[in-house]
């Protein structure tokens, strides 16, 4: 459709997408290939380290983001944090580099499937995949917060299940300091906002949601959210706008997980470590991440019978 002359463009506000740089290379050294992920924030490519020889991820940030001093300079700070993150339950940052008005970050590449994803398949997660993945993502938390660094954007989105060597797979977490939109995989497709307050709603502590100052407690309410999503696949609270979501959290008005799933007989462990853990106050929650990883682990080893789904955790 073409505007006649004098008229609005209709496409005028509409926002325009990155242009690909597939095919292109960076610093003469990072060959993008195709693009494998897409947030509000930059663009995710599969490339090769023509000088290590080997297949890495590299982040290329949109332009809106490179125009923001404010957020590139925390992007700077945490890129050097996030290149101390080794660990195997955390995809750390190899580099960030800049070439021109590209702003790109490498990281290495990862070969799984996003936790989204799997839980999206499933429609809920069993509970004995859920204790695995969330003791994984509590220790890599933990690394994270020795280092003084507080995620702020935990999601499914943010979480890839990658194979090991012996056939069992490990939750490993991404984008710390990088918030980014959710990505757009069927039917998650949920509130994303950007602007003073970082990370994804749907997620956020009641302290996060308010803009106050956050440490690893606020992680591990957005984790403990994230988890009551993963076991039920729908959140623990009932809103219409972002200030419902946000009062129902500041009140610790959730919904019982036994009320959303009365067809599984989740231990009472289970509701009795997650109601914790999302407690308003952050005093009364877990104060560290592998508190909470570990509780959860035996709430879900606590069924009274040892065998069925629950058998192999008490192997």
């Amino acid at each position: 459709m073409t505007a006649s002359p004098g008229s609005p463009d209709p496409n005028a506000s509409k926002p325009r997408a990155p242009e690909s740089l597939s095919g292109r290379t960076i610093d003469d050294r990072f060959h993008l290939a195709e693009e494998i992920g897409e947030g509000g924030m930059a663009t995710v490519y599969r490339a090769h380290d023509a000088v290590s020889g080997v297949d890495v991820a590299v982040k290329v940030l949109h332009a809106a983001l490179v125009a923001d001093a404010t957020s590139m300079a925390r992007l700077r700070q945490e890129a050097a944090l996030g290149a101390q993150l080794t660990h195997p339950n955390l995809c750390n940052i190899i580099s960030i580099g800049e070439r021109g008005d590209v702003v790109y970050v490498v990281m290495p590449l990862l070969t799984g499937e996003a936790l989204c994803d799997r839980a999206y398949r499933a429609a809920q997660l069993d509970l004995a995949s859920t204790a695995t993945f969330v003791r994984d993502i509590s220790a890599g938390l933990h690394a994270a917060h020795d280092l003084g660094i507080v995620h702020r954007d935990l999601k499914p989105e943010n979480v890839m299940i990658v194979a090991n060597g012996d056939g069992t797979e490990r939750a490993v977490l991404l984008d710390f300091g990088l918030a980014t939109a959710r990505l757009s995989s069927p039917g998650w497709q949920k509130l994303t906002r950007t602007g003073m307050v970082v990370g994804t709603p749907e997620f956020m502590s009641p302290e996060q949601m308010r803009g106050k100052a956050l440490d690893q407690r606020s992680d591990i309410y957005s984790l403990a959210f994230m988890t009551y999503e993963l076991l039920t696949g729908q959140l623990p609270v009932e809103a219409q706008t972002l200030r419902e979501m946000a009062v129902a959290r500041i009140k610790g008005d959730l919904i019982p997980i036994r009320t959303r799933r009365p067809d599984l007989a989740f231990p009472k462990a289970v509701e009795t470590v997650l109601a914790k853990a999302l407690e308003p106050d952050p005093d009364d929650r877990y104060q560290t991440a592998p508190q909470f990883g570990e509780a959860f682990w035996r709430a879900a080893r606590s069924r009274a019978d040892g065998g069925g789904l629950f058998g192999w955790l008490r192997r």
